[in-house]
């Protein structure tokens, strides 16, 4: 009897195991990580040589039998079959095909599948992350664009579903915008928890060969090796820290996605979507659908959905090398950033192109009196009044008005001098025409000059800031991006460097 001990590669696995398990486990690797697997061979290969662990004419064999592997082995073609229990086993196996099994199990020194796998899988996400704060700083530069466009144009702003005062378009999207670049700083700081490479951890504790974790992670284009050997195998925080960052994107993106859904509504409608971006409906002809929202508005949920339960996954697993954890969670993972990518890319053409309809501002500022606030502000300036008194009065104008259906800037000055005569004792300083020039909204904008507010100085001196900043973030990118292409270079260099020494 076999000792239950002891593994035996020999043994073909349970059908049931092999199809639900090692097959998509298989198909995952292969769909995946194919260059990331390669590029690991090839720089632990080029370590082994450069500290002497393997001998060129070794190293250079070794070499030349990946590269044949590479142009003889299409993965799109391959089909499981159970010979071999994974992806990695495939390749050693056509390397013994090439170099017999002496030769091609030197290739392993020195390292394990835990270590591989976790390199794998930052490969993998430093990729996604590189592509997926590409198109968010790219968001982040369509939502500036917008916002010095429209940093004069005027809205209604709501609180709590209500007509709350009047501000601008641009005073709006530059809120969305610090938002965003707060989440750019999250992405970033999540690729610097990623960018640490679990390569030389072997199996659990490091090697008693004289390995250089530094040289495979400069090779492999990471910042550096992570420290402790147990955290590569066993720590997860470079997953959670990566889905916790996208989830809380898509959380934040979800809420100005629902904002223009509502904008744009029938009853609303202070947003205007172009042709390009609406469909009409197949039977009511004059309903135009700006669907785009819609669809970024399940995607932006389906993204969060994703993320969170990448982050559900990790939750009470054990502080070690598990499954939980590797390809198939990996995989799942991906459609986040799909989805994530989508969203992205359509939301910086929606705002590109959506344009305030002036006419519905104005009708839902003369309808709701938002502007009233700047009534009592004034009151309190000009008159001499207590904050209070002001708000009472300017209560008491709104009512009238609202009652009439009337037009505060039009309508308002008899009820107000009604009003303020009633609450003081005496008569008003405020004429009819400077009234009228208090409550309107190019007014209540102008005067709010206050740091992040929405009058033309400050507003212009944010978006100066979120232009600059939106330069620091792609420079950074770049920076992070000629690392990783420097790295590919240099290995392929010492890589064919090895292949001259057959």
């Amino acid at each position: 009897m076999t000792d239950p001990r002891l593994s035996d590669s020999s043994v073909f696995p349970d059908p049931v195991y092999k199809e639900t398990v090692l097959r998509p486990l298989f198909d995952g690797a292969k769909n995946h990580h194919v260059a990331a697997f390669r590029a690991v061979d090839r720089a632990h290969l080029v370590m082994l040589a450069e500290t002497g662990i393997l001998n060129a004419d070794q190293a250079g064999k070794i070499a030349s039998a990946l590269d044949a592997i590479d142009a003889e082995v299409d993965p799109t073609t391959l089909v499981y079959t159970g010979e071999v229990e994974d992806f990695f086993f495939l390749i050693e196996k056509e390397l013994k095909k090439r170099l017999g099994p002496d030769l091609a199990g030197r290739l392993h020194t020195a390292r394990s599948r835990n270590d591989i796998d976790h390199t794998l899988f930052k490969l993998g996400l430093k990729a996604r992350l590189d592509a997926l704060i590409g198109k968010a700083i790219a968001l982040h530069e369509a939502l500036v664009a917008a916002a010095e466009r429209e940093k004069a144009t005027l809205i209604v702003a709501y609180t709590h579903g209500q007509p709350a005062q009047p501000t601008t378009f641009g005073h709006y999207l530059s809120a969305v915008i610090e938002v965003l670049a707060r989440d750019i700083d999250r992405l970033f700081e999540a690729y610097g928890i990623v960018d640490l490479s679990p390569m030389g951890a072997a199996a659990i504790t490091t090697s008693g060969f004289a390995t250089d974790r530094a040289r495979v992670a400069e090779l492999l284009g990471f910042a550096a090796p992570l420290q402790n050997s147990y955290s590569c195998i066993a720590a997860v925080d470079y997953i959670t820290s990566t889905y916790g960052a996208l989830e809380l994107m898509f959380l934040h993106l979800g809420r100005p996605i629902q904002d223009l859904q509502f904008w744009t509504s029938f009853e609303v409608g202070q947003i205007y979507v172009p042709n390009a971006l609406v469909q009409i409906s197949s039977i009511m002809p004059q309903k135009r659908n700006p669907v785009p929202i819609e669809h970024l508005r399940h995607l932006a949920s389906q993204t969060f959905g994703r993320a969170r339960a990448m982050l559900d996954i990790m939750h009470n697993t054990p502080f070690t090398d598990m499954n939980d954890s590797e390809g198939e969670t990996q995989s799942m993972g991906y459609q986040a950033f799909d989805g994530a990518e989508r969203v992205l890319d359509l939301l910086a053409a929606l705002v590109a192109q959506i344009k305030v309809d002036p006419a519905r501002v104005a009708n839902n500022i003369r309808r709701s009196c938002i502007t009233i606030t700047e009534l009592a502000d004034s009151l309190v300036r000009r008159e001499g009044l207590s904050f209070r008194e002001g708000h009472e009065i300017a209560a008491a104008v709104a009512r009238a008005v609202v009652a009439m259906e009337g037009d505060l800037v039009s309508d308002g000055y008899a009820p107000f001098l009604n009003a303020f005569e009633k609450a003081t004792g005496r008569k008003t300083t405020i004429d009819a025409a400077t009234f009228a020039e208090l409550v309107s909204p190019e007014y209540f904008v102008a005067v709010r000059t206050r740091f992040g507010g929405p009058a033309p100085e400050p507003l212009e001196a944010a978006i100066a800031g979120y232009q600059t900043r939106g330069k620091e973030f792609a420079a950074r990118l770049h920076t992070l991006m000629q690392r990783e292409a420097a790295a590919a270079h240099q290995l392929k260099q010492r890589f064919d460097a090895l292949k001259g020494n057959t």
